[in-house]
């Protein structure tokens, strides 16, 4: 058994950590989980961040690819430090600009005698696969190794030459780890194509780009002997791995994929969650900083995170609890940044200055039954709260609380109709108009003064409180329906 030691802190104390995505698919939540892990450990150390496009497989790639992962990152606030249109001292961060790389590492496996062209046709594996099923035995390559392979001219796989042994390694997450001498195979390291595989492709870059830590997850560690033979073969020593856990399907356990129901991160932002509460629910999606705190910054995460307190059990991913986080980031930014946030959904409406100054006001007001921006602009549409546009029309009996009489409401809204005109405007809010009118309120009973009040503004069943209400229309408007109602009775 070889025990392989990986690189520790110790040996290379600058953090450099890197971000890899194939442009083939939009990026979803466990991808983007595993980006901001990356980011934050880079961050927290005044480290590196590498956002790398692996792009060796052209076959699966998607034209908008690399623009979709480029605006993801950019929304949710992840920096990097090379990427796609910033090349560091080992060149490009795109793959397939790294070409003459990949075959400067095979030449150095193809002279030390570790790597071979592979000669056999489709059909001839294809013999050996069927012949191995016939004597119930694992297909390797190894055993079909060609004595006299042909020089590699570039137009045939060229694989690697392995030396089945048990290899034993440590992961920062799941401690010890090893695999037998069985899971090593003769793998290729460039196609027939001229491109690099991922198995060897992502071992040249993080050598290349002194990467210091992987974080990726489990279905990676099947691959480790390979990963790790390869290292020995090229004489580095490995980064430190840190395998995270998956992310699961609400129902049934199984992993949140692209293929089983994972959204696509800019689908949120489209559906009106902020970039803060998608980090702040992602990075709870396997690990925990302890206690019972919950909601916290990106800013304040990265300080927090630490690779010690990533779970290795799976998380399972619950919309409704990233709906909560929503709700509560919504709360830690003003009425006029939530509108900015909300900004592109009315941009269509062409509404006044006066009614957006309303809608701010009403934000607060509207978490209780809004957990995204959407949620808030559809009932805004569906006339949920339309009170905010225009004065409600309703029935005069309406006005008035149980047994009481439309004169009594009357007297009660005259009233209080004298004492808001006395409110000056610069304090004109919730908690100030209450303690205005309170007394008399409390003198003539609650119920009667406060819903033909809270009706009058609204023309609803439910609805703010009275207060709230004066708040968002503001002095003039509030003081213009109390009026007018109080004429019509």
């Amino acid at each position: 058994m070889v025990s392989y030691t990986v690189m520790s802190t110790e040996q290379k104390p600058q953090i450099v950590t890197r971000f890899a995505p194939s442009p083939t698919g939009l990026l979803h939540t466990g991808t983007v989980r595993t980006a901001i892990f990356a980011w934050a450990w880079a961050r927290k150390h005044n480290g590196t961040f590498i956002l790398r496009i692996e792009d060796t497989d052209k076959t699966r790639e998607v034209e908008g690819g690399v623009k979709n992962i480029t605006d993801t990152l950019t929304w949710l606030g992840m920096d990097w430090d090379y990427g796609p249109e910033k090349k560091g001292s080992f060149g490009s961060c795109i793959q397939s600009e790294r070409l003459d790389i990949y075959k400067k590492y095979a030449q150095r496996l193809i002279d030390a005698g570790l790597a071979y062209a592979d000669p056999y046709t489709k059909e001839e594996l294809e013999a050996f696969r069927k012949e191995a099923e016939l004597y119930k035995i694992p297909f390797l390559y190894r055993t079909h190794r060609p004595e006299n392979p042909p020089v590699w001219d570039g137009s045939q796989p060229l694989r690697f030459k392995t030396t089945p042994k048990r290899y034993e390694w440590y992961d920062a997450v799941r401690g010890t780890l090893s695999a037998p001498a069985e899971a090593l195979e003769d793998f290729i390291i460039i196609k027939s194509d001229g491109y690099p595989t991922y198995n060897f492709a992502h071992v040249v870059d993080d050598i290349e780009m002194g990467v210091t830590h992987v974080m990726r997850g489990e279905e990676f560690i099947a691959s480790m002997p390979n990963f790790l033979a390869l290292y020995e073969a090229l004489k580095k020593i490995p980064p430190i791995f840190v395998t995270l856990p998956p992310v699961l399907r609400s129902e049934g356990g199984k992993k949140l994929s692209k293929r089983a129901g994972a959204k696509s991160i800019l689908e949120f932002q489209t559906e009106g969650y902020l970039p803060e509460a998608i980090c702040n629910f992602l990075v709870f999606q396997g690990w925990n900083p302890g206690g019972e705190r919950e909601v916290m910054s990106v800013k304040e995460f990265v300080q927090e995170f630490d690779i010690a307190k990533i779970q290795k059990s799976g998380a399972k991913y619950n919309e409704e609890k990233l709906d909560w986080f929503n709700k509560e980031h919504m709360k830690l930014i003003t009425p006029r940044e939530n509108y900015a946030q909300m900004r592109t959904y009315f941009e269509h409406d062409n509404i006044d200055a006066e009614i957006v100054a309303r809608i701010e006001r009403l934000l607060p007001t509207a978490y209780d039954h809004s957990h995204t921006y959407s949620d808030f602009y559809t009932a805004y549409k569906n006339g949920e709260y339309n009170y905010v546009n225009t004065e409600p029309v309703y029935e005069k009996q309406k006005l008035v609380w149980k047994d009481d009489s439309l004169e009594n409401s009357k007297l009660y809204l005259h009233k209080i109709y004298e004492l808001l005109t006395m409110v000056d405007e610069n304090k004109w809010n919730a908690e100030h108009v209450k303690e205005v009118v309170w007394d008399y309120v409390e003198s003539v009973g609650r119920g009667n003064v406060l819903w033909p009040l809270r009706f009058l503004l609204s023309g609803k069943d439910k609805s703010p409180d009275p207060f709230t209400l004066l708040y968002v229309l503001g002095k003039k408007e509030s003081l213009a329906r109390i009026a007018h109602t109080v004429a019509l009775l």
